[in-house]
């Protein structure tokens, strides 16, 4: 988990979830998910929190560079399992950095 937000991020991807009660596999798949989003063009780095929900804030250059891990053929598929497998619900909002600050990180 990064501590702060990276400043060449233009763009968040927040990700806020609720899983389901067995999640057997979950683990090794947020950790492949990890691994492969580190080697995307445009990805900037992460945070990421889990108690009774789960964020994930994702850091982006470019809108173009979301639209290219949305499309990258794993992800798809975690994404398929995640829905089918792993979360009672979700939501996925994309924002436009505008400002950034930060205290004590």
């Amino acid at each position: 988990m990064m501590k702060n937000a990276p400043t060449k991020a233009q763009y968040a991807v927040i990700f806020i979830s609720e899983l389901k009660e067995n999640i057997e596999g979950y683990a090794e798949e947020a950790a492949k998910m990890e691994a492969l989003v580190k080697q995307q063009k445009g990805f900037v780095g992460m945070e990421s929190v889990r108690d009774v929900k789960g964020i994930t804030v994702s850091y982006w250059e470019s809108l173009d560079a979301i639209k290219e891990w949305k499309m990258q053929e794993a992800h798809a598929q975690a994404r398929s399992k995640g829905t089918n497998s792993f979360y009672k619900n979700y939501k996925v909002q994309v924002c436009k950095i505008e400002r950034a600050y930060e205290f004590g990180m």
